[in-house]
């Protein structure tokens, strides 16, 4: 009966295999540049960057504009209802006016200049926040590839405990085994199991990660390449002028600056006199009047004391404020140079360990596990033996995917710091 059910499991297995194979067929297999690629373009947060920095462009295009003219219309020197008219002159007059501000013209490229500059800096702050996307999708992606590598170890460790399996329950019934270490191998067998429907969940959750980063249906199914290559020793002395041309936050905060420079040239610029002029026309009601006009143009003048008061104190604090900024990116100067320095060490530091287990315990481990494996085989050891073998192998492999996982962790972290 037992051997009619596992034909049954087995049967339905293919069948749902072959029933998923086109689905898979049609999965997309994508690498780490194409996900990057895809995040530049398809992401909401970057593309909010994007409009902000076409809206700053788009102030910027009006801000040479002057103000609209006023026009009205009205009585100059009419009497009031009921009053005695002595002489003609003294009915009054029906006038029209008109009235333009004039900016000084050196004010108007100065407020388009500063327009000009918060667009560059909605665009330095959409690279500070790519960068922390690109981070994001980096350890998702990376994730994925060691989870993949788990799945094959542990797809390696279930056929072994089969064949272990197989074996045990061959030698049994001739006296050659023990009945519990039949049981033990099968709770192996299992536990194996378990962890490989945990692995499956986990590179789902990665999957869901990756298109919520390239903002995709999140139910959306694809393969990554998972060739990835072991990360190459990290130069302990990194050049500070490439270090700082990388930065997108650096580049952020000089834009801020510059920004904050151009406001200062423009409050300055409130010294200047602003121009008025201003045209009334009179119709008078007495036919015997001519029409007369009033011409005048008017100049302010922003240098009296009781007016420059506000531009001297707003540009004094502006001022400050670009100290303090200047002050601040220093310090992030100084804070990334030893970052980069401290991870450079602990990332070379992990490549070796990960090499050591690759290169030295690992293989070691499958030696061992072979000779006690061959003696089993030749009834000189007993299966608790090739257990505990296959045990110490398989706790060395998982641990060094963990190792090659914190490994590509700290990449990404160092890369982030760097602007790679």
């Amino acid at each position: 009966m037992s051997s009619i059910k596992k034909y049954r499991h087995l049967s339905w297995l293919f069948v749902m295999l072959l029933a998923g194979a086109p689905a898979l067929a049609q999965q997309q297999t994508m690498n780490l540049y194409s996900v990057l690629q895809t995040i530049s373009s398809n992401n909401p947060m970057l593309q909010e960057y994007d409009y902000r920095a076409r809206a700053m462009d788009a102030y910027a295009q009006g801000a040479k504009s002057w103000m609209a003219p006023m026009v009205g219309g009205g009585v100059f020197m009419y009497p009031y209802p009921g009053a005695e008219v002595m002489e003609g002159r003294d009915k009054g007059m029906l006038m029209l006016s008109a009235e333009q501000d004039i900016p000084n013209p050196a004010k108007l490229r100065a407020k388009e200049s500063y327009m000009r500059s918060r667009a560059a800096i909605e665009n330095a702050g959409r690279d500070v926040t790519f960068n922390e996307l690109r981070a994001q999708a980096k350890t998702a992606y990376y994730n994925w590839v060691v989870l993949e590598r788990k799945m094959d170890v542990l797809q390696d460790s279930e056929r072994i405990m089969e064949y272990m399996l197989k074996l045990a329950r061959i030698r049994y019934p001739y006296s050659q085994g023990s009945l519990g270490s039949i049981y033990k191998a099968e709770a192996r067998l299992h536990e194996v199991e378990n962890m490989q429907l945990m692995t499956v969940s986990q590179i789902e959750q990665q999957n869901v990660q990756l298109n919520t980063l390239m903002n995709l249906p999140t139910e959306q199914r694809f393969r990554i390449d998972t060739v990835v290559a072991v990360p190459e020793p990290a130069l302990l002395a990194v050049d500070t002028t490439s270090l700082i041309n990388a930065r997108s936050d650096l580049r952020q905060l000089d834009r801020t600056i510059e920004s904050m420079r151009l406001n200062v040239q423009l409050e300055q610029l409130e010294r200047k006199p602003d121009f008025r002029i201003r045209f009334e026309h009179m119709y008078p009601r007495d036919n015997m009047m001519p029409q007369q006009f009033t011409a005048m143009g008017m100049v302010s003048i922003p240098i009296a004391p009781w007016s420059s008061k506000m531009y001297k104190a707003n540009t004094k604090a502006m001022n400050l404020e670009i100290e303090a900024m200047q002050r601040e990116r220093e310090s992030v100067i100084n804070e990334a140079q030893g970052m980069v320095r401290s991870m450079a060490l602990e990332l070379n530091t992990m490549r070796e360990q990960a090499e050591n287990y690759q290169n030295k315990i690992i293989p070691a481990l499958k030696k061992n596990y072979d000779v006690t494996m061959l003696a089993y085989e030749q009834n000189s050891a007993q299966l608790p033996e090739v257990i505990d073998a296959w045990e110490a192998l398989n706790m060395a492999q998982m641990e060094y995917l963990n190792r090659l996982q914190e490994l590509y962790l700290m990449v990404v972290n160092y890369e982030k710091e760097i602007e790679k």
